[in-house]
């Protein structure tokens, strides 16, 4: 069953999409050559308690961090510790959620750590954010789930990948439904499977977390003994983008970004719904 709600529900949900917007701000400052990632799981703590929020990752299923801090080839859920030294070239995909009375907000970003990246890792995280934003832009009424999983898939074969070949669209990981819960029904796939049908009619009150994960090379993954860093199985470096999305009568909202997502839509023709908070 797909939660719907209501135009209250999503004010909450937009401030809990605030907050993570402010840890992802506070947190790709932090994310310096010398750094450890346990540094950046202390400043999305300080910014929880300081916007008086719950964090939804902390001892979800066991999680032990506030935040995920995915380094290089890394494509999800790693956890921050003293160990992980970000450095000079890296990438770094940081995963934040908030929860606000009860309602939740989910939203990740890839940064880039010091500088001297290739052009190709600077066009796999721009392409795989343009993907995220072709799947919000999608999010209209009169659409089914599928139609964001082919606006998602359909942008990044699209790319022409520096020096050749395919990138890999993460096959064991998507998007899903949030509102009272982090991860909900539906789950999003970031590409078209012939299997599985359209899904869902998307109407006001439905909300997505989009989130397209893309590697340099295989869209295979494999989980690390701790049973939660997910890596690419050719160790081929990747990027993960993510906001949090409203469908109301006046068209989408981006929870998770500060402006509800009005600019970027309005590069592809979309007009943001109002923010309820303004």
């Amino acid at each position: 069953m797909v939660e719907i709600k209501t135009p209250e529900q999503i004010a909450k949900m937009r401030e809990a999409g605030l907050v993570v917007a402010a840890i992802h701000a506070a947190t790709a400052q932090a994310a310096v050559p010398g750094a450890t990632t346990r540094d950046l799981d202390q400043v999305a703590r300080k910014v929880l308690a300081e916007h008086g929020a719950k964090p939804n990752f902390l001892g979800y299923g066991g999680f032990p961090a506030t935040i995920c801090t995915s380094v290089n080839d890394v494509v999800v859920h790693g956890i921050p510790d003293d160990e992980t030294v970000l450095k000079d070239g890296d990438i770094i995909s940081v995963d934040a959620g908030a929860i606000v009375e009860g309602w939740h907000g989910d939203a990740a970003y890839t940064a880039f750590v010091g500088s001297g990246h290739s052009p190709e890792l600077v066009e796999l995280s721009r392409v795989t954010e343009e993907s995220m934003w072709a799947g919000i832009a999608a999010m209209r009424g009169g659409n089914r789930l599928v139609d964001v999983s082919r606006a998602i898939e359909s942008y990044i074969r699209r790319q022409p990948k520096p020096g050749g070949g395919k990138y890999g669209i993460i096959e064991d990981y998507g998007g899903h439904g949030i509102g009272t819960a982090m991860h909900m029904d539906p789950h999003l796939l970031n590409y078209v499977s012939r299997g599985r049908g359209k899904g869902p009619r998307l109407v006001p009150g439905f909300c997505l977390a989009i989130e397209p994960m893309v590697s340099l090379g295989t869209p295979k993954t494999e989980v690390m003994p701790d049973e939660w860093t997910v890596v690419t199985l050719d160790r081929t470096w990747s990027s993960h983008w993510e906001h949090s999305i409203a469908l109301t009568e006046e068209g989408p909202l981006v929870l998770t970004a500060v402006d509800g997502g009005r600019a970027k839509l309005a590069e592809l023709g979309v007009t943001a719904a109002p923010d309820p908070l303004s």
